[in-house]
């Protein structure tokens, strides 16, 4: 059978990938949109493209329905699904088969057994493959999950049963902490997958995440292609994945990949899929949860490889049998990828929304970059916030490292938050190096990541002088001084609301400033598109971005931005109003509080939903409540008001 038109039921990078593949094969393909992705990159690309519906998700791209229509009417022979939306929805898959339409993936049977996490396991559990001490039974009552918990001890992991992405999860320590954490995971569960059954599974404090990439075709056969390391998380979600996982022997990966095997011949796999496990200090594995789609992290594993996953994907749904043996899959050098977001790590990685008003990308041997955004495009409140993938390739890890590294302070982009300087701490991280890797890695060295950029300061003194250099600043030095030079007095604040309170003296070279008692010589060279100043002889050069509103200085961490403030105490007054306002478009869940009640700093006030996540809103003085604007359910927007709060009367 053949493949000749394929509709891409995605959107995003994943929806590019899968053109890029489609098109070296001479595969034609459709796209589909949402109001939101009119002209989005995947749009450009594909070789035709059609309007789904509006912006929500669930009025677009979850409409199974509605996709195949456009399958048919397009006249395609299969539909990928990507990853995310419909791609583990075992209903889709067999409707397509229905509609004599090649389904891009496993069987909707096999999608069925392993999206149920507790159905999953006791599968594993027979295939052999080792696993945890849990619960995944069907009884959900608090009662009985209270009573399981017992049994499992503390600490442990509450999960949504259908799902994953760190969504419908917590991690309890305590007794006292179950209640409430049960009822979070549930709504979160029942918001992202439609069903809020939920399992437990005892809590390894320090594991790695180690994964395997599985194949099998329509002809009895199955390899494993290599593993990856997805240990450095944060809200169980995955930010660096590399492959091959370091530091494994070669007797535990070949165990690792043959239980990987099994558990794809246990439910008659097809296609592409993934075996999570984690793996304990002792080198003991034990089975997470097995992804029936292309994962996100598979870039990595196409580069040791040299395989294409896409085109295998392709063939095996063509029916066709798999390219090569397990024999004939070689490994060769390293590779690493990090996920770029718009996401502020300094406000807990909260999802950021916002426009690409500069965005470049790094280029050079071993370096990839997968995205589905470009310059001008918008990141909404509608899907998920990543921006890219970059991808480093070398002969070893220290050679991939060092080229993420440097394509990290080469990757220039400004207009909305994102967590490239996070990324960039990481890449450099001595920890990171020396291969140092579990879940907790990112609460580990959270200091060390969460820093301000050390050129913080030099940055601030070049969008300084740029701005005493502009007529309409209103930064003027303060004027012809009586036997004296010409002085300036600037109070510039940075994106994290960093104070930079200077004091600028003309001289003959440019200006003098002072910075814990020592005096620096600065000059502006040029403040085009660039900051380059002159620091006590030193030459320092930045790329940098210009708005109405500040100047983006994209420092090799990562961009930093820069707003004048004109009078110190400006800034800082609304701090607090801030604190009770929503972080960003979402859904009002609860109000945890009524009016009139007397409330502590730090306390839960209210919680709302964006992105299919739950965020609390606290405190931040003792009051009283005197007003809940909003109900459950109810639509809020960013910066609005959510809880009225009178810090004048004891709480």
């Amino acid at each position: 059978m053949n493949i000749n038109k394929v509709l891409i039921a995605n959107r995003g990078e994943i929806a590019c990938r899968v053109i890029d593949t489609c098109r070296r094969l001479g595969v034609a393909t459709v796209a589909v949109y949402s109001d939101a992705d009119r002209h989005a990159r995947h749009v450009a690309m594909a070789d035709e493209a059609f309007r789904l519906g509006p912006a929500e998700a669930r009025l677009s791209y979850l409409d199974a329905e509605l996709l195949l229509k456009v399958a048919r009417e397009s006249h395609c022979d299969a539909v990928h699904p990507g990853y995310g939306f419909l791609s583990e929805n075992p209903e889709f898959a067999e409707a397509c088969e229905q509609a004599g339409i090649h389904f891009i993936g496993p069987k909707a049977d096999a999608i069925a057994k392993m999206g149920s996490k507790s159905a999953a396991k006791a599968i594993m559990a027979t295939a052999g493959v080792p696993m945890l001490p849990g619960y995944h039974g069907d009884e959900q009552s608090d009662e009985r999950l209270t009573e399981e918990a017992e049994k499992i001890g503390y600490p442990l992991l509450v999960k949504a049963a259908f799902g994953g992405g760190g969504k419908g999860m917590r991690i309890v320590e305590r007794s006292e902490e179950l209640a409430a954490a049960l009822a979070t995971a549930r709504r979160e569960a029942q918001s992202a997958f439609g069903n809020d059954q939920l399992l437990l599974e005892r809590y390894l404090t320090a594991p790695r995440h180690v994964e395997v990439q599985v194949f099998a075709d329509s002809h009895g056969n199955a390899v494993y292609l290599s593993d990856r390391d997805c240990s450095i998380q944060r809200r169980h979600q995955k930010v660096v994945e590399e492959a091959p996982a370091p530091g494994l022997s070669d007797a535990l990966r070949a165990e690792m990949g043959e239980a990987s095997v099994r558990a794809a011949k246990a439910i008659d796999y097809l296609g592409a899929g993934t075996v999570e496990y984690l793996v304990d200090d002792q080198g003991h594995f034990y089975f997470m949860e097995m992804n029936t789609r292309l994962q996100v992290e598979h870039p990595v594993t196409e580069l040791v490889t040299g395989q294409d996953l896409v085109a295998w994907q392709l063939k095996v749904a063509a029916g066709e049998p798999l390219p090569l043996t397990q024999e004939q899959i070689a490994i060769r050098g390293h590779a690493v990828e990090v996920r770029l977001y718009a996401e502020d790590p300094q406000r807990d990685f909260l999802p950021a929304t916002g426009t690409l008003a500069r965005l470049r990308w790094p280029e050079g041997d071993g370096v990839r970059v997968d995205t589905g955004v470009v310059e001008g495009d918008a990141i909404t409140a509608y899907y998920d916030p990543m921006i890219a993938k970059l991808i480093c390739f070398g002969d070893d890890r220290r050679m991939a490292i060092r080229r993420l590294v440097q394509a990290l302070a080469q990757s220039e982009l400004a207009g909305i938050t994102t967590n490239l300087p996070f990324l960039h701490r990481i890449a450099d991280h001595p920890a990171f190096a020396e291969a140092e890797l579990h879940t907790g890695f990112i609460e580990q060295h959270s200091d060390a990541l969460l820093a301000p950029s050390h050129d913080a300061w030099p940055a601030a003194w070049a969008v300084a002088l740029s701005l005493l250099a502009e007529s309409d600043s209103g930064a003027a030095p303060t004027g012809w001084r009586l036997n004296a030079p010409a002085r300036a007095q600037l109070l510039l604040e940075d994106e994290h609301g960093e104070h930079y309170p200077m004091v600028l003296t003309a001289s003959e070279h440019g200006w003098q400033t002072e910075l814990n008692g020592i005096t620096a010589q600065v000059a502006l060279v040029n403040s085009a598109d660039r900051m380059r100043l002159e620091l006590n002889g030193h030459l320092k050069s930045w790329p940098c971005h210009r708005d109405e509103t500040g100047v983006t200085v994209l420092l090799p961490g990562g961009p930093l931005r820069f707003s004048q403030v004109s009078h110190q105490g400006e800034q800082s007054a609304g701090d607090a109003d801030k604190a009770l306002q929503a972080p960003m478009n979402g859904t009002l869940v609860t109000n945890l509080v009524a009016v009139g009640d007397k409330v502590s700093s730090g306390q839960a006030l209210v919680v709302m939903e964006a992105m299919k996540m739950e965020y609390t809103i606290s405190a931040p003085f003792n009051g009283i409540v005197t007003a809940l604007p909003f109900a459950e359910g109810d639509q809020v927007s960013d910066g609005t008001a959510l809880v009225a709060l009178d810090g004048e009367a004891e709480a």
